[in-house]
């Protein structure tokens, strides 16, 4: 039986747990927090820092291959391990690429794949210096998650609010929509791309609000969209699960915005909508096997389930029942104690043959489901 760990122990961890159930294999966690979700689900649990090098290469040495459920980790131990024959998936190389906004912008200019015209900064003054770029999107190069480390700049007066740090200043596009193409590749260079995605954001949290998919492109756009989908994992010359996400203009033109490499929020309504999930997939490039099948059973949705504004405390889910009674719609709960404004506290997914049932119930999700204080 092949060992395998994980490195970061969130809800990630546990769905990627939940799915390896399916398999042969042991698994191995390492988290700081002892009490995170992964911890009872793992057949071997180590509390300890996934961004310290010695912790993570004493975790990885003993194991067959070695994955991530978040990009802050420890890229040199992942090297030394990779060096000494323990498969590490994503490649350190790609994860080293990717984990860096900068690094990874470059590496699309570099790679001829069409994304955003932007400046690297590397601090304020250097921002300050280039006001005539704007209206641009500033990404602090590493540490930015969930909508964080994400600043709009739309006028000088807003360059104070950016990071005086590396960044990336990136051109504004004007966006008709946001699309994620989540792609399986296995190391024998094989792929397998799910259904594209529609991604509807909340503008005062940046984040995933709600996702429709398969979405509503034209063939010469859906053609664009995996086209620049596949120039970015070829390019990272690594296996793993890659969401790369992109732009599309009002004109039909597509822009690479950017990559994780790992199971993705975009891909979460695989679970019940599509014969192999993304989680699924994982595991079959993890162990070896025959990369799954990506087609959707139905057309599905997910709605995110986040912390109602003002409500900062022990979590109570408002609605729960009224949404537990409708037709193909399947809660998932995080088990988060503790609700604070915008926090992901969960996601729901709604099946449906019919795309404008899967608004509808989006909709109604969104109004009868709140996690307050009470």
């Amino acid at each position: 039986m092949k060992k395998v760990g994980i490195l970061g122990g969130g809800q990630l961890g546990r769905m990627m747990l939940q799915a390896a159930a399916n398999y042969p294999v042991e698994t191995h966690v390492l988290e700081n927090d002892a009490t995170c979700p992964s911890a009872h689900l793992c057949h071997h649990f180590v509390k300890g820092s996934i961004t310290d090098f010695e912790t993570v290469y004493q975790f990885g040495k003993g194991l067959d291959a070695l994955t991530i459920e978040i990009e802050a980790v420890n890229v040199d131990a992942l090297e030394k391990l990779e060096a000494e024959g323990v498969r590490v998936i994503p490649k350190p190389a790609a994860l080293r690429t990717i984990k860096n906004k900068v690094h990874q912008k470059e590496f699309y200019a570099n790679n001829s794949i069409k994304t955003a015209p932007f400046i690297i900064t590397k601090d304020l003054a250097v921002t300050r210096a280039n006001a005539s770029f704007l209206p641009a999107v500033h990404k602090i190069a590493e540490g930015g998650y969930d909508g964080k480390g994400v600043q709009v700049l739309e006028t000088e007066a807003d360059i104070e609010k950016g990071f005086d740090a590396p960044s990336v200043l990136e051109k504004m596009v004007t966006i008709d929509k946001e699309i994620a193409q989540m792609i399986a590749v296995n190391e024998k260079g094989e792929t397998a791309l799910f259904p594209t995605v529609d991604m509807v954001f909340d503008p005062r949290l940046n984040l995933l609000d709600f996702q429709i998919s398969p979405a509503q492109l034209p063939d010469a756009v859906l053609w664009k969209v995996e086209a620049l989908s596949l120039a970015v994992v070829k390019g990272l010359k690594s296996p793993g699960l890659f969401a790369v996400e992109l732009f599309v203009d009002k004109a039909g033109e597509v822009y690479v915005n950017e990559t994780a490499p790992r199971v993705h929020n975009s891909g979460h309504h695989t679970i019940e909508g599509n014969y192999s999930s993304q989680f699924d997939m994982l595991w079959r490039i993890l162990l070896e096997y025959p990369l799954g099948n990506p087609d959707p059973i139905l057309p599905a949705a997910i709605v995110n389930v986040l912390g109602a504004p003002g409500h900062d405390g022990p979590a109570y889910y408002e609605g729960l029942e009224e949404v537990l009674a409708m037709d193909q719609v399947f809660v998932h709960l995080y088990g988060k104690k503790q609700t604070k404004p915008g926090r992901k506290m969960g996601h729901v997914t709604i099946i449906s043959a019919e795309r404008q049932d899967l608004i509808y119930k989006a909709h109604r999700i969104k109004e009868y489901l709140k996690v307050i204080t009470k």
